[in-house]
């Protein structure tokens, strides 16, 4: 038992390489992926909720973030609430906001932004320099949408005053809401990306110091 530990470990430790293989490949399986569905109508949809709360962001949309009143309730609320649309579904009407928003222009920009990002770190299994390129943007990329935590109120559960009242613990901070859930794994990312641009940076330094 003690020899087959000692191999397994052997092997384990044998595969930092293939690990950053891995790495690369995954960020370019996500981005690629998640950047292509950005031309999708129901993704970019889905993205505006965090653009207009950026205050980064927002000024890439026309009217997502103004203020307006709700009609039912008499609130104010950020204009794209009015706007939202459930994924798989199409309303007209909605539609035509969103084309006027640019939220469809903006998210296919942003999909060519991930797709390229996601090529350039898995070529930088071949070219540390594009390699470095790639895991830079990527770390900024993974750094502004975390910040999404902080100024996107959909990313925590908000429990309603019924739901308060019958003693629902599940309001705000740390309770992750569905867009939370798809915002934290970025942390992951993160961490990969920083270490592959060590690896990049390090393949880099060797060369010019020969």
């Amino acid at each position: 038992m003690n020899k087959l530990f000692i191999s397994y470990l052997q092997i384990a430790s044998s595969m930092q390489g293939l690990g950053y293989k891995l790495i690369r490949l995954a960020i370019l399986i996500i981005f690629f992926w998640i950047g292509i569905l950005k031309f999708a109508n129901y993704e970019a949809n889905g993205i505006v909720k965090f653009v207009a709360n950026s205050p980064f962001m927002s000024f890439f949309m026309k009217n997502a973030s103004n203020n307006v009143l709700h009609p039912e309730t008499g609130k104010e609320v950020k204009e794209y609430k009015l706007y939202e649309v459930r994924e798989g579904a199409y309303d007209p009407v909605k539609s035509q906001w969103h084309e006027e928003n640019r939220t469809y222009t903006f998210s296919h920009g942003l999909g060519i932004l991930i797709c390229v990002i996601g090529i350039l770190v898995f070529l930088g299994m071949f070219n540390p320099y594009l390699g470095l390129i790639g895991e830079t943007l990527c770390i900024i990329m993974t750094i502004g949408t975390l910040s999404f935590l902080v100024t996107t109120p959909e990313v925590w559960v908000s429990a309603t005053p019924e739901a308060l009242a019958a003693g629902e613990v599940a309001n705000g901070f740390p309770y992750l809401g569905v867009a939370g859930r798809l915002v934290i794994k970025d942390t992951a990312i993160l961490a990969g990306a920083v270490l592959l641009l060590s690896q990049s940076a390090k393949t880099i330094l060797a060369r010019i110091q020969k």
